[in-house]
């Protein structure tokens, strides 16, 4: 029988239906490879307890023929999400200590639907980062290497400890959330599937916020199917959040029917950006075969604003950030710096002691653009710009279904290697960003190699609440890239 650790959602959720094996054993198999999964720094809290106990719950629900959606399936939980009783930090100095008295919505859709907790999974603090090495908890390492070259590589961020949990097959899959493109470029750099859904599809409640216009949280997984069926628990509308969309969940796992025959597919000539390796052109290019072979069709669309997504989400996200990451101050939990005589003293002191150098620096550029003076300037233009993106999308989708991109403009480099120049961090995200500005679902799928053996995956972008139609597309081309390529680390 395969390795339990080797098993994805379908095939665990079909093996524990057949009985053969229980939710307890998929759970001792999963907490074993955590622990030999160490060496990447992809956990801020372990909890092996836990997990053996929910995985006990499950078989015991299983026996009296109660078994739900997702009953025994192991998952990690970016440290983003709220989980009552276990420490949630955000990959953050000021929230040491914090234990939530309450769950998110979509950590208790999970366990609702008998899903079982590893822990909470490394990120970039505050979830600002491409990298994941702003986390306080020290950086994460990708599971994967270039051959003859052992310098770590960062599995991209800031859901870099979920990708490399994932990819090291230390988790069966992992939450994640996708600000600018959070989710789809660390699961591109690590070859794995990461879903960022329409903003409003899942809810944002108990999520610590980054920017609240742009957050959405999502599933990474093995699969575009495993996707699909996580994707199907998360989902829902959430009266608690007032960004919630009030819609039915489709049955994601249905629409993975295979026919793409008669379905127009997109292909922004902006995306050609300058510097960007031929590899990466050729993949797309592939990319596109793959669809033609399967029966679309493929046409040339103009996403002209594009040009201006990155320093337009660099002037809200960072204005949102400053406004969101004011209720740390040492009051009410997590970190408290005790010094000076005055409550601005202790203010400064903690808040000081507490963030990182990415985190301040965004606060920073977020507090100068909501400023009086430059709110006009900066703030108002920018918000225009995102309007006049979001058009963009809404014309072409006039002439096609899909957008197909590249997910990245590079594979994964080396940690450190980008640490001193804060904007070449930034362009890492220049082909996932629109697809927040717009609200629109996204799906990176892994597509091949590059020259150095370092995955590479494509984007799949969607009409708002079309994700069915993005994750049929996605398993398409999953199954014509045939991705079978190993990291050289893996913990199970």
């Amino acid at each position: 029988m395969t390795a339990l650790t080797r098993l994805t959602i379908a095939e665990a959720r079909a093996g524990l239906a057949k009985k053969e094996f229980s939710a307890r054993e998929l759970a001792r198999a999963f907490t074993a490879a955590v622990e030999r999964a160490k060496p990447l720094n992809a956990f801020i809290t372990e909890t092996p307890e836990k997990a053996l106990e929910m995985a006990d719950a499950s078989d015991a629900r299983r026996a009296r023929g109660e078994a739900l959606p997702l009953d025994g399936i192991p998952l990690g939980i970016k440290d983003l999400f709220c989980t009552k009783g276990i420490l949630t930090t955000a990959g953050s100095h000021i929230l040491d200590g914090f234990h939530p008295p309450y769950e998110s919505t979509v950590t208790q859709k999970l366990w609702d639907a008998g899903a079982v907790c590893l822990g909470k999974l490394n990120m970039d603090e505050f979830a600002m980062g491409s990298s994941n090495t702003t986390s306080y908890y020290g950086p994460v390492e990708s599971p994967w290497r270039r051959p003859g070259d052992n310098r770590p590589l960062v599995p991209g961020g800031s859901s870099g400890g979920s990708a490399a949990a994932v990819a090291a097959r230390a988790v069966m899959a992992a939450t994640g959330t996708d600000t600018g493109g959070s989710i789809r470029q660390p699961a591109g750099f690590c070859g794995i599937v990461g879903m960022k859904p329409t903003y409003g599809r899942c809810s944002r409640w108990g999520i610590v916020a980054f920017a609240s216009s742009l957050d959405q949280a999502g599933p990474m997984t093995r699969t575009v199917r495993d996707a699909a069926i996580m994707l199907g628990v998360m989902a829902g509308h959430d009266p608690k959040d007032s960004t919630s969309a009030p819609l039915p969940v489709p049955d994601f796992e249905k629409a993975l029917t295979g026919d793409v025959r008669g379905l127009k597919v997109g292909i922004p000539r902006e995306y050609r950006v300058d510097g960007m390796p031929a590899e990466i052109e050729r993949l797309w290019a592939e990319g596109v075969e793959w669809l033609k072979a399967a029966g679309a069709q493929p046409v040339e669309i103009s996403l002209k604003m594009t040009k201006y997504a990155l320093p337009t989400y660099y002037i809200i996200a960072p204005a949102e950030a400053s406004s969101n990451l004011a209720r740390y101050d040492g009051v009410r939990f997590g970190l408290r710096v005790e010094e000076g005589q005055s409550l601005d003293d202790m203010y400064e002191a903690t808040r000081a002691a507490g963030f990182g150098a990415e985190v301040k620096r965004r606060i920073m550029i977020g507090t100068y653009v909501l400023s009086a003076g430059y709110y006009d300037a900066y703030y108002l233009k920018a918000q225009r710009v995102r309007k006049l993106i979001a058009n963009d999308f809404k014309a072409a989708f006039e002439h096609c279904d899909v957008i197909l991109t590249p997910t990245a403009p590079s594979a994964a480099f080396a940690i450190g290697e980008k640490s001193d120049d804060p904007i070449a961090m930034y362009l890492n995200d220049v082909f996932t960003v629109p697809v927040n500005l717009a609200g629109l679902p996204g799906l990176s799928v892994p597509a091949g190699l590059s020259s150095e053996g370092l995955p590479l995956g494509l984007q799949v972008i969607g009409r708002a609440f079309d994700e069915e139609t993005v994750l049929r597309v996605g398993e398409v081309i999953e199954k014509a890239a045939a991705f079978t390529a190993e990291p050289a680390f893996t913990a199970g």
